[in-house]
């Protein structure tokens, strides 16, 4: 059933929407007390990707997006450093990573995957009383609760931190001691991950019958007595050693389950009866044409899990219909491995337990985008990309099924003790995409317990190689800390530090002479725990250095770091890696000799030289974007949210190369890529002005244009680069022509080139997939690119010159051409012409090959002939030739269908360059003999392998030593 016979079939069905506080009116009303009675600005949700958190899979909080504020590390520039109070409802995924509720989904009515997480936040301003009181008023004055049905709960501290008596006496303003209620760290006390922001919290639990004492079950897990909102105290910071640091300001951090509040407002014991969910029940049932959804749960109830696999399926729609829309797609690792898991299990639940037939789940997006777009329009927008990436892992998922099950079965015979191995699941997962939970279902099946915790080492393992590498990046493989958190950032303002004045970065070939304003040797590394000292010299390690002002580029926005040097006197400091931490710019390198001590006057030397091809790589990453979109959607579709879209996903730029990923849902066509490279060039020949100008965000947001990275925080005023012979100020003016969608406009904060003629040239080295509609395009400029340039037209003349050779000559010079061209770093559209050109010369050497072959069984079957002739005449019906031309079993099988018509033959081949030798016996029916038989006699004791039919058989024996005895033998049977 199409999506359209579907929506028809909905629209037949009337509104779902609940009488009196439909899903709309509870978001809205929450979001206006907070805005309207409680000053806080309306911040919206970020996406459920978090692209700047890389300790995070998923936003699984309303407070993901504002941990720069908790930590002290927000960017100043940006707007949300000026935030005091913030509310919104958050997008949030649990299927990952330590809050992960995936395996709990579909068991019960109140588990989610994704959920919205309605909150108010204080970043310093109000704290514990505060939160609690607008909390308790919201509760009972905008949503009418039952005063009497309401409970809450506090942490009763334990051996390592105290009871929160403090947020205890606020509550009992509020309610009586019978209903205020300790709890520990596993109720009451909340963290976002194994480090980072973390407090004690209050929770408000609700009591849907009413009329009992029911202390006892709150945080009993049961779906009558339910915690439906959070108050975090956020006041410490958990370090990587587990250590608990005060943060230099408190902060709240409140969460309401927008969907069991829904089931309360509405009158229902299950968050999936609310008329969040019933729309999709009701697609579900149309597209698969199951029974209605009856709300039962267990196995005595539930017969065949059905209304089971009517949750899973629609709560895991909503997850990865949300997360690809924000940026995630399914694949092999990280985030996308959990969304392949989400989407696997969905499927199956859908077609075993519901009927469905497969490409179902795809059909279902729109119901979705139709119930949740007027409130996150940015899924209506990508719907069609969300439906395109659904469609082709569903039948992904079917190939891959047929694949694992093979595999898994063989590796089901070697396991021993009933436990099928942990790496061996490792394996499925990680090679061929198998969740683990379907493998330790199959296990079961197969009554085989999965070893699990073998698996979850490997992916530990897995893991820490990886956080070890960043580690060791950022400490320059010294083992130390070398970052700036909130401690850090803290005691750099309380000692009156001012964040570095970055803007010199933009100035070429100037030294800058700074103050030091901090040296770091790294957290943890002094008494107080926060890494700073007064001066550091070589024996400091690993070190870091901040200053008044720099020129050097901080790691950002995918563009490398600067190198360079710092001198103090004679002292020199070698930089290394630049990195920048809430406005303060963190020089990391080491102390080639002196000493740096704070106050001191430095000069900050950049190396321009090696910054020359990081601004080309970088200023040509623009103009490539702009050439994409040109080629692969039209200027008519920029900026427009219908038709075709390509986003940016990702950048890098180095010194060595640019790389630009990209969403597009299949290979872009040497032709396509051909015309982009040469848009990329035209702009190049044509010297273009690059210019840059400092912006009112909102002006330069409608610039008709403009590319900006989906995801992005940008600054008030931002930064404006464009390629283009306009100033900007000039764009600013009339920023919605048409005409400016001919060059590329972009919000950036890099370095770049002031013409792009200064790119010199520009080379596309490849183009590939690196996950399910996302494509990467790698290029070159400047020196590389003119290498990669002259590489190509280098081996285009030796093709050229291989054309005049002939024979094995020929043969071998293209299978060396043809092995050296796919380690070429050269232009992807120059070798698919050469490797077109190649495989034109194939065809030359196979006609020379058919000729070869065919002469060589001409000479071979005339002088077998003699021989079977003899036989023929003596009435034998068997005839043993040894004639040597190889191994090569479709030569043997031409000689004897030449030569064996009459009496059954056998021939021995010896090829001494390999050092083996082969026979080869072909019988017709009349000889009436048995050729399998013959050679098994033959080589009986000798060893080799072979095998064939009674009319047709081969052998193959290593070494040549046996072959005359074997020719005697075969001779005298």
């Amino acid at each position: 059933m199409n999506p359209e016979e579907i929506a028809a079939k909905m629209d037949e069905q009337g509104s779902f929407e609940h009488p009196t506080w439909p899903m709309s009116k509870i978001r809205q009303s929450f979001i206006d007390f907070y805005v309207s009675n409680h000053s806080h600005t309306f911040w919206p949700s970020s996406p459920c990707v978090p692209h700047d958190d890389p300790t995070l899979l998923f936003a699984n909080a309303g407070m993901n997006q504002y941990k720069p504020l908790f930590l002290g590390t927000c960017d100043p520039a940006l707007e949300m450093s000026k935030l005091k109070r913030a509310t919104n409802t958050q997008k949030c995924i649990r299927a990952g990573g330590k809050h992960n509720d995936l395996d709990d989904v579909g068991k019960d009515v109140y588990h989610h995957t994704f959920f919205e997480m309605m909150g108010n936040w204080s970043f310093g301003d109000y704290f514990k009383e505060g939160a609690i009181d607008m909390s308790w008023q919201c509760l009972t004055e905008v949503f009418n609760l039952d005063t009497d049905r309401l409970y809450a709960t506090y942490f009763g501290g334990d051996d390592k931190t105290p009871s929160d008596e403090e947020a205890k006496k606020y509550l009992l303003k509020h309610l009586p001691p019978s209903r205020v209620l300790p709890f520990d760290a596993s109720d009451n006390f909340w963290e976002m991950g194994a480090t980072g922001p973390c407090g004690p919290c209050v929770e408000f639990h609700y009591d849907r019958i009413g009329n009992r004492d029911a202390r006892k079950l709150v945080n009993a897990d049961l779906p009558d007595v339910i915690e439906i909102w959070n108050n975090v105290f956020i006041q410490y910071n958990r370090e990587s050693s587990g250590e608990l640091r005060d943060l230099p300001a408190q902060h709240i951090d409140t969460g309401m389950g927008f969907e069991r509040l829904a089931s309360i407002l509405q009158g229902f014991d299950s968050n999936y009866d609310t008329d969040i969910f019933m729309p999709i029940f009701k697609a579900i049932e149309i597209v698969t044409g199951a029974p209605p959804y009856t709300g039962k749960v267990g196995e005595s109830e539930d017969v065949g899990f059905k209304d089971m696999a009517y949750r899973v399926v629609a709560d895991h729609l909503r997850t990865l219909t949300f997360a690809i829309a924000d940026g995630a797609i399914p694949s092999n690792d990280g985030r996308g491995y959990v969304l392949r898991r989400v989407l696997r299990r969905a499927v199956r639940y859908g077609r075993q337990n519901l009927g469905a037939e497969l490409g179902f789940f795809s059909t279902l997006v729109p119901t979705l985008v139709k119930l949740m777009g007027d409130a996150f329009p940015e899924i209506r927008k990508r719907e069609d990309f969300v439906i395109n990436i659904i469609k082709e892992e569903e039948t992904s998922f079917s190939r891959t099924l047929d694949k694992g099950l093979a595999k898994f079965n063989d590796m089901v015979k070697s396991t021993e003790g009933g436990v099928f191995n942990g790496t061996n699941a490792h394996f499925l997962y990680t090679s061929m995409g198998f969740p683990v939970d379907l493998t330790e279902l199959m296990c079961e099946e197969k009554g085989l317990k999965l070893d699990m915790e073998g698996f979850e080492a490997k992916m530990k393992e897995e893991q820490e190689l990886s956080q070890a590498a960043h580690k060791a990046k950022m400490s320059g493989g010294s083992g130390k800390e070398m970052v700036l958190e909130a401690e850090q950032t803290a005691a750099l303002v309380s000692r009156g530090c001012k964040t570095t004045d970055s803007e010199a970065k933009y100035t070429w070939n100037s030294d800058v002479t700074s103050t030091i304003t901090a040296a770091f040797i790294g957290r943890g590394e002094t008494s107080d725990k926060t890494g700073f000292v007064d001066a550091i010299t070589s024996a400091s390690g690993a070190a870091g250095l901040i200053f008044d002002k720099t020129n050097f580029y901080a790691e950002q926005g995918g563009q490398i770091y600067d190198q360079g040097t710092v001198t103090c006197g004679d002292a020199v400091f070698r930089v290394d890696n630049v990195q920048v931490f809430g406005g303060y710019v963190l020089h990391l390198g080491e102390v080639v000799s002196g000493s740096f001590a704070v106050n001191a006057s430095a000069t900050l030397s950049v190396n321009y030289v090696r910054r020359g091809p990081i601004a080309s790589n970088h200023t040509m990453t623009h103009v490539l974007n702009y050439a994409l979109r040109d080629v692969m959607i039209g200027k008519e579709n920029i900026g427009s949210d219908d038709g075709p879209q390509l986003d940016q996903k990702g950048s890098l730029v180095d010194d060595q190369k640019l790389r630009f990923d990209f969403s597009w849902g299949s290979q872009v066509t040497v032709d396509q890529l051909a015309k982009i490279e040469a848009k990329c060039l035209d702009q190049i020949h044509r010297d273009i002005k690059v210019h840059t100008f400092n912006a009112p965000l909102a002006d330069a947001s409608q610039i008709s244009a403009l590319r900006a990275v989906f995801g992005e925080k940008y600054p008030d005023p931002v930064r404006v680069v464009s390629v283009c012979d306009t100033p900007i100020p000039e764009i600013l003016k009339k920023p919605t022509e048409e005409i400016w969608k001919d060059y590329s406009i972009e919000f950036c904060g890099g370095t770049h080139l002031s013409k792009t003629g200064e790119a010199e040239a520009f080379v596309i080295l490849s183009e590939e997939g690196i996950a399910k509609g996302i494509r990467r395009i790698t290029a070159v400029t400047q020196e590389r690119a003119r290498e990669a340039t002259n590489a190509a037209t280098g081996f285009a003349l030796r093709v050229k010159a291989a054309e005049e050779m002939a024979g094995a000559e020929l043969q071998d010079e293209v299978k060396k051409l043809k092995l050296e061209l796919q380690t070429m770093a050269i232009s992807c559209i120059s070798k698919s012409d050469l490797t077109t050109a190649l495989n034109g010369l194939q065809a030359k050497i196979k006609e020379w090959q058919t000729k070869q072959l065919a002469a060589k069984v001409e000479g071979a079957a005339e002088a077998c002939k003699a021989s079977v002739d003899a036989a023929k005449a003596a009435g034998a019906t068997k005839c043993v030739v040894r004639y040597d031309f190889g191994c090569d079993g479709k030569v043997a099988q031409k000689i004897l269908k030449a030569v064996a018509k009459d009496v059954a033959v056998m021939i021995f081949s010896a090829d001494a360059g390999s050092g083996k030798y082969g026979c080869f016996a072909a019988s017709p029916k009349a000889a009436g003999v048995d050729c399998k038989k013959w050679i098994a006699d033959t080589f009986e004791g000798v060893g080799g392998r072979g095998g064939g039919k009674p009319a047709n058989a081969q052998w193959q024996v290593e070494g040549l030593d046996s072959i005359e005895a074997a020719v005697a033998k075969a001779g005298s049977i």
